[in-house]
């Protein structure tokens, strides 16, 4: 399995620290869910939102040191890792994936938490 993504097994920073709530396929402004059935696409929009939220907080998706990815079906992995992995090119964070029974609403199949460092 060919994931292509840059995740390390520890990362050591300093700064000031960034926890973004999870992520899901949402349209932040008017709530709306997207991309219904579609896991690669739902990681894409979770991760679209974490990166408008660094740019927000001061920082980039380069200050991104760890990840928790939840998944509603372990089959959903590689499409989700696959697409994570397009965003955190170069990046190397750590990432924890859980797989659950089922995340906040019905049609959310994967969450994305972030935790970013900003150097000072």
């Amino acid at each position: 399995q060919k994931l292509d993504n840059d995740l390390c097994q520890a990362v050591v920073a300093r700064g000031r620290t960034v926890f973004l709530r999870g992520q899901i396929a949402q349209d932040l402004e008017t709530r709306e869910s997207l991309h219904v059935g579609d896991p690669g696409a739902q990681a894409a929009k979770a991760m679209a939102n974490i990166k408008m939220l660094m740019e927000e907080a001061g920082g980039g998706m380069e200050h991104v040191c760890r990840v928790v990815v939840y998944l509603t079906d372990i089959r959903h992995r590689e499409a989700v890792y696959r697409e994570m992995g397009k965003w955190l090119k170069g990046v190397y964070p750590v990432s924890t994936g859980l797989v659950v029974s089922a995340l906040a609403r019905p049609e959310w199949l994967v969450e994305i938490e972030a935790t970013a460092v900003i150097p000072d």
